[in-house]
């Protein structure tokens, strides 16, 4: 399977039938309840996009450069931006546009939740406890110790955007749970599927001497924990950018903010 045919058939025929089934939502003026609408969600999904893409990029490329994947030369285009063939910065667009599609077409179709509870507590303690995972992650990385390579590269890239994500609003995520859960865990579970039949049709490879070697069937159990990580970084990013909750709490820390100025 050449890496172009991957991406046809796992994520652009889904986001194409994701964008008729939009087009109509929009259209018959189903609305989602608790967020912003419309152009604000398109540039929410736009945003992530250029996010991915950013903050990716550096990673992916380290990746390569170190031998921790690599790619069969005779599946891809052979055009490299750094080490990376142009497909694989694909992938960060279309993977986001699609999980975004996705948490759309969720959040019109979920009843909001009753009255939201804010929870300072609930914002501190996860962020603690996150921050804790990170720095084992971190440690694991500087160790060298080689079969944790993937695995410690990716959990230290990925929980700290996480943990913003959480000291922002991990109380408005949690009202939101089961937009939140329903977004993140199918998707991850289908791009998971797809990733392990692109690794047995040798599209792409992930090196056993910088792996666990811990597998879920077919699959590197660091690739099902990459693709978890997107998808809660894409999940929990639009659930926070686009809530009412989170416009209030942008709104209530800017007076405070006003106010101490004006006391100093």
């Amino acid at each position: 399977m050449t890496y172009i045919g991957f991406l046809a058939i796992f994520l652009i025929i889904p986001i194409l039938i994701f964008l008729i089934i939009t087009w109509r939502d929009e259209r018959n003026g189903r609305i989602i309840t608790g967020f912003k609408n419309g152009t604000a969600v398109w540039l929410g999904i736009a945003l992530h996009i250029m996010v991915a893409v950013i903050y990716t990029t550096p990673w992916d490329n380290y990746l390569v450069a170190t031998g921790v994947w690599y790619y069969n030369p005779a599946l891809v285009s052979g055009v490299l931006i750094g080490y990376v063939p142009i497909e694989e910065y694909t992938f960060f667009i279309v993977e986001s546009f699609l999980t975004g599609l996705w948490w759309w077409f969720l959040a019109r179709r979920i009843s909001p939740p009753v009255a939201f509870k804010p929870s300072h507590r609930m914002r501190v303690t996860s962020t603690m406890v996150l921050v804790g995972f990170w720095a084992i992650s971190a440690g694991f990385l500087v160790s060298g110790l080689s079969s944790t390579t993937y695995l410690a590269i990716t959990l230290t890239w990925a929980l700290l955007p996480i943990g913003l994500q959480l000291a922002f609003g991990a109380d408005i995520l949690w009202h939101h749970r089961k937009l939140v859960a329903l977004t993140i865990f199918p998707m991850t579970l289908y791009l998971s599927l797809a990733d392990s039949l692109a690794i047995y049709s040798g599209t792409w490879t992930i090196s056993p001497a910088q792996s666990t070697r811990i597998f879920i069937g077919s699959l590197p159990i660091e690739e099902a924990i990459f693709f978890l990580m997107t998808n809660i970084l894409i999940g929990f990013g639009l659930t926070l950018l686009l809530a009412n909750e989170s416009t209030k709490r942008v709104v209530s820390l800017s007076d405070k903010m006003k106010v101490r100025r004006l006391i100093r």
